[in-house]
């Protein structure tokens, strides 16, 4: 799915357009949220794309969704 990824004063959110949804990142799996998963405060674990470098926010990306947390 698409999502984008942007910097915000309480930490790093992801809005996914199709679902209207805005949440902030919680945890990830690597410093930063890039090449391994990102649990949001909704509790949605999105596997995130890697990148040799981070790229400059915002940004779109594909990203896939896990599983809820429990």
């Amino acid at each position: 799915m698409k999502i984008m990824v942007r910097d915000t004063p309480k930490g790093t959110e992801i809005y996914v357009p199709k679902k209207d949804l805005e949440e902030i990142v919680v945890e990830s799996e690597k410093p930063g949220i890039w090449g391994g998963w990102a649990k949001l405060s909704n509790g949605w674990m999105l596997e995130m794309p890697e990148f040799a470098e981070p790229p400059k926010l915002p940004i779109t990306v594909d990203a896939r969704r896990l599983a809820d947390a429990e």
